[in-house]
């Protein structure tokens, strides 16, 4: 469910804070690129590998393993928010930080699973940055977490 809210920027970055720490992240394995093919070849070129699969009115884009360096190499993370009460602007939040923290753009392809907590996001960026987006992201969960241990101290203060 999309949450409206009005919060300042602290509150927001708190909260999304909160959210990576809550969500499940995988990184996966080896590098991607966009294939494409023309409308009228779906679904036969269709890759049973594709983690994507959109369109526009001429083609078919389908984001697929693989390894070949004459194309753009990706490398793909995803979130899943089971259990995350409010995960709205966490894709603006987080691009725009790996962006000022990187010098990166990403792409985000998001997909919708209800049994597991609604909207799912896939995640691209650069195949070179792999291991510095990696540091990034585990360092947003560990200050997640830190501030959900703040707030749980803080909540056991209140009742005591």
């Amino acid at each position: 469910m999309v949450h409206i809210s009005h919060e300042t920027l602290e509150q927001i970055e708190k909260r999304l804070l909160k959210v990576i720490a809550q969500s499940e992240i995988k990184i996966y394995e080896g590098t991607y690129v966009f294939d494409e093919f023309p409308l009228s070849n779906f679904p036969a070129n269709v890759d049973q590998n594709a983690l994507a699969l959109v369109r526009d009115s001429e083609v078919w884009s389908q984001l697929v393993p693989s390894i070949d360096k004459s194309k753009e190499l990706f490398v793909i993370f995803s979130f899943h928010f089971d259990g995350c009460s409010d995960n709205s602007g966490f894709v603006g939040w987080l691009a725009s930080h790996l962006k000022r923290n990187l010098g990166t753009g990403v792409f985000v392809t998001c997909g919708q699973n209800t049994n597991r907590g609604g909207i799912f996001d896939y995640w691209g960026c650069p195949a070179e940055l792999y291991e510095d987006v990696t540091k990034e992201l585990e360092e947003l969960i560990s200050k997640g977490k830190l501030i959900q241990e703040r707030t749980r101290i803080l909540q056991i203060m209140e009742i005591c």
